[in-house]
Parts: structure tokens; sequence; C-alpha cells
């Protein structure tokens, strides 16, 4: 076996045996499974799938415009009449109804209803205005229009929107919406997640390594070639079977979402296509990276200096996230174009475009071709500093230090 294999299948074991790794792991399934579990015991309270009986809640009212035609009952709220308002009130503070409204005699011209309540709440819950909304619509419209009518005018458009492809004139594979985003942007955190865990474990390793001297045990034994190729495949081999795992377990995840979720989450289609394209954003990501990180952990003297320096980059990598209803909103935009050329920018940026809309694929081609170009010049700058200044510790060089070494290296 190759002294390259060797570190290879050292990093990797010793990577995966790490528990911050396997909590990890496990974590981000974990969490989705108590998020499910939990949306399924909240749906099953609020929709009194126990059996029990839903309880009537009863809302008085005083119809000084005479307009109540006799409808008073909206699904689990009852409307009880009052002559006045003192009659009301006294049930009111006698809990015989939970809160009553006034229609004014001027109703019809200005729509102002007066709402009397003991509870002091910061705006009409969203139950109370819609069951006193439907109670006037019902009232106003049924002595001369037919329910159905009715139904109709409390919702009177359940607009749906259909993409069609401008080439067949057909509906399109990929109609969009909250649901094709939805998978795209919780992929993109984990990329984000799984390329930095992975690449700043390199980071730390070799920093640790640097900082014991054990760096120097190491590179008597095999060249700066093949430690950092062994290191940056190894790690990210693990990084790759965490992302296996996470994909693996979205789909069982996918399968127990409760009712509540299923509009959302039976609509998301894992396809192929994104799947390889996720797992290739993954692959130059972590590259990018971990290459990157390498040549800092080597310069920084340092694990406090080498985390500072990473910072700088991981902000980066992540700052789509900030823009993230620009990109949305503006998918084709100039800007969300750079960021998805950009090799620092463009793994989150083209996850959240392909969700959103169509992204072209001469940008998809030239974003992997600018990344994997980037991974090469970084390779070849970063060997040159692995091997200048991997071995030097004590202070960290200055910018100027790193270009004149660089030139006679």
């Amino acid at each position: 076996m190759s002294k390259t294999a060797l570190i290879f299948k050292h990093e990797f074991t010793t990577l995966i045996r790490r528990t911050g790794f396997i909590v990890m792991t496990v974590a981000v399934p974990l969490v989705g499974l108590i998020v499910i579990l939990g949306g399924q015991i909240f749906s099953g309270g609020q929709g009194g799938g126990g059996g029990g009986p839903v309880e009537q809640i009863k809302i008085g009212y005083v119809d000084q415009a005479s307009l109540i035609t006799g409808h008073q009952q909206e699904g689990s709220f009852d409307f009880v009449g009052y002559e006045t308002i003192e009659a009301a009130n006294q049930a009111l503070i006698n809990k015989t109804v939970s809160e009553y409204i006034v229609i004014p005699q001027d109703y019809i011209a200005t729509g102002a209803l007066v709402r009397f309540t003991t509870e002091r709440q910061l705006e009409v819950p969203g139950d109370r205005l819609g069951a006193i909304q439907s109670f006037m619509l019902d009232n106003l419209l049924s002595p001369n229009v037919g329910a159905a009518v009715i139904d109709r005018v409390k919702a009177p458009a359940n607009l749906s929107n259909v993409i069609l492809d401008p080439v067949t004139g057909l509906p399109a594979e990929n109609q969009g919406g909250v649901a094709a985003f939805l998978l795209p942007y919780l992929f993109s955190i984990l990329l984000v997640m799984s390329i930095f865990t992975s690449s700043g474990y390199l980071l730390q390793g070799l920093a640790e390594e640097k900082e014991n001297r054990i760096m120097e045990v190491l590179l008597s034994s095999v060249s700066a070639r093949q430690l950092i190729t062994g290191k940056v495949l190894g790690l990210g081999a693990a990084g790759l079977a965490q992302m296996a795992i996470w994909l693996f377990s979205a789909r069982f995840l996918a399968s127990l979402a409760s009712a509540n979720f299923s509009a959302i989450l039976g609509s998301i289609e894992l396809s192929a296509t994104f799947v390889i394209l996720g797992l290739a954003y993954f692959i130059l990501g972590y590259l990018l990276f971990a290459i990157l990180l390498a040549a800092i952990g080597s310069i920084a003297s340092s694990m406090r200096e080498s985390q500072q320096l990473a910072a700088i980059f991981s902000v980066l990598a992540v700052s789509p996230l900030w823009g993230l209803v620009f990109i949305i909103e503006n998918p084709q935009h100039p800007v969300s174009v750079f960021l998805t050329i950009f090799p620092f920018t463009a793994p989150i940026t083209t996850m959240i475009r392909v969700g959103t809309a169509e992204v072209p694929f001469w940008q998809i081609g030239l974003s992997m071709t600018v990344m994997a170009a980037s991974i090469f010049g970084l390779l070849l700058l970063s060997a040159k500093v692995f091997r200048t200044f991997l071995l030097m510790t004590g202070k960290t060089p200055r910018i100027g230090e790193i270009l004149h070494m660089l030139k006679e290296a």
C-alpha cells in the first residue's frame, strides 16, 4: 500500500471515529425525526383526532343594523344574539359567551365592527376573525344568494400555477414553488456543514501536528505532497459518507412526514440530477476549501490563528444565505449569476437557484469549470506554501514574505 493510501486510510478511520463527527452525522436526521414526530403530536392535539368532541365556542353579537338573517353557526363557533350592549356585556362577565361584537347601524357604509373581550390580545386570533367574517358574509348574502355562491365568495380563487416548457408548450418537469425550493435550501445548509466539518478537521489536524512538532516526524517519512493528498482525500471521503447518510435519511424522514407536512414533503422529488449535482458541488467545494485551509494551516503558527484566518473564507462561503431573498426573487439577475460562477459562493448559490428557477446549463458548466480551475491553481500554490512554511514555527509570515518565498519556491 502506498504512503498516500496509508495516510488516506488513517485520516478516514480517525475522523469517522471522532465523537464530534458521529454526533453531527446522527444529530441532523435525529432533529428532523423530532420535528416530524412533534408535528404529528401537535396536529393530533389540534385536530381532535383523539375522538373527543370539538368544543363549541360562543360569540355574542348585538345587531343594531338589523342585518342578521338567522345564520348563527360557523364551524365550532356559535353566535348568540342580544338586544342590547348591556345584556351582551353581562353575558361576557358571566362567561356565557367568550366575547361579543357590535354591528353598528352604519355597518354597510363603513364595514366597522366592534369586538369586546376580557382577554389581553396582541391582535384578533385568526380563527375568531375568520368566523366573524364568515358570519357576516352568510347573513348578508343568504337571503338572495345560494350556499354554493356564498362558499365561492369566501374562497374566490384557489389559484394554481403551471409552468410551461417554452420549447414544447407542455407542463415543465420542474414546476418550482416552495416544495422545489425547500430541499435545495436544506441541502445547501447541509452542504456547508459537511464541507466545513471535513475541512475544519483538516485544518485542526495540521495546526496540532505543527504545534506538537509531529509534522517534522511525518515529513521525515513521507513527502509534503503525499501527506496533503492523503489527508485531503481521506477527510473528503468521510465527508462524502456523511452526506450520503444525510441524503438516505432524508428519503426515510420524508416517508414519515405527518399529514400536516404531506402537502410540502409529499411533492418533493429527490431527482437523480439533483443528487448528482449536489454531490458534484460537495466534491468541488470540499476540495476548494480543504486545499485553501491546508495552506492556511501550514502558514499559521497556532490553532487559534488558523481558525481566525479560516473564518474569512467560511463567511464568504455562507454569504449567499444572507442574500437568500434576493436570489430567490431575482434568480436570473447578474449578481445571482456572478455568485453562481464565483468559486467560493458557487455551491450554495447554485443549489438555491436550482430550486427556484431554471439555471442555464452553460452557467452550471462554467461554474464547475471555474471551480475546477481554481482548485488546480490553489493546489499548485498550496503545494509551494505547504513545502515552504509547514515546518516554520514561532511566527506567522507576512504577505510580502509569502509572495517572496512563492517566487523562489
